[in-house]
């Protein structure tokens, strides 16, 4: 069933990065909060469903402890939506999905762990593509300046490295949350530690969610339910593939994570197939080489 479960997760997550493009509105000032309002939303009705129906015991302090954590992944993905307004998915995404050997690096600097040769040699490989992704937006060929302004078009395109560098952190810091040994969180032992930690997470945007719809409302800026169809079918796959992700992780860990890195494949796939994206050939050339990078970490990592 692990494989299921995987492949499950890996479309899932590519179908929500579609529904994150297709419901972004470049021309709406506050229509990344939006998504985080209904990403909020979805998330923390499964939150209460999951402490409704499992036999775990919460403490709510948890939310606090676990919040160094939260924040990173939600600030991280706040950019993410941030971005894709402007930048097309088949682009953003494979930059995103770097935040794995992003947090190697950290794991190298701050931890003192060794890395595998080959290890080094994908991140090598991940570096070039980024940078010749990175030369190409100041190509004729791409030209957003022309279209969206200068320091816009900058903005904009640093949203993908902002996600990735922030989840990285994240998902370094969670090295110590998920430990029981260094763990911070109450209550949590070796069997529930993982759906605490989730749930806290859940929680936190729950609240960071119902944050932003007050403000909006403030604002007086316009929030019609009915219009946010796509950004709630981003949100559902996404928190259903979280939910997938654990069980397609607890069968063949080493086999499921290359698996899961190939979600961008999935999301550029898609992102070409309905949203008619189309990049450069040195575009589609350096981001070939960024997912070569990842799967090969993937890999690796998973031996």
């Amino acid at each position: 069933m692990w494989l299921f479960f995987t492949l499950a997760t890996t479309l899932l997550w590519g179908v929500a990065e579609l529904f994150y493009k297709k419901g972004s509105h470049e021309d709406e000032k506050y229509d990344h909060l939006r998504v985080c309002v209904m990403v909020g939303l979805v998330m923390g009705i499964h939150a209460i469903y999951t402490l409704m129906t499992s036999d775990v015991s919460y403490d709510p302090v948890n939310i606090i402890r676990y919040l160094p954590v939260s924040l990173c992944y939600i600030v991280s993905m706040a950019c993410s939506y941030f971005g894709i307004r402007f930048i097309e998915e088949s682009l953003a995404d494979p930059i995103e999905n770097t935040a794995g050997a992003m947090c190697s690096l950290l794991c190298v600097l701050f931890l003192g762990e060794s890395i595998a040769p080959m290890v080094w040699v994908a991140i090598a490989i991940i570096t070039i593509g980024i940078i010749g992704v990175t030369r190409t937006e100041q190509s004729d060929e791409v030209n957003r300046q022309a279209k969206l302004g200068k320091r816009l078009a900058l903005v904009a395109f640093a949203m993908p490295f902002c996600y990735a560098i922030i989840d990285a952190l994240g998902s370094f810091l969670d090295i110590f949350f998920l430990e029981l040994e260094t763990s911070p969180l109450i209550g949590v032992n070796a069997e529930n530690i993982e759906l605490v930690a989730n749930i806290s997470y859940e929680l936190t945007f729950a609240i960071v969610g119902a944050v932003l719809f007050a403000f909006m409302m403030f604002k007086r800026v316009q929030f019609k339910w009915r219009a946010q169809k796509d950004k709630a079918i981003a949100a559902v796959c996404e928190t259903a593939g979280q939910l997938t992700y654990v069980y397609a992780m607890s069968g063949n860990g080493a086999i499921a994570a290359p698996i899961l890195s190939s979600v961008c494949v999935v999301s550029l796939v898609l992102s070409r197939i309905f949203l008619k994206e189309k990049l450069t050939k040195r575009q589609y050339m350096f981001i070939s080489i960024i997912i070569t990078g990842i799967l090969m970490l993937a890999v690796l990592e998973g031996e």
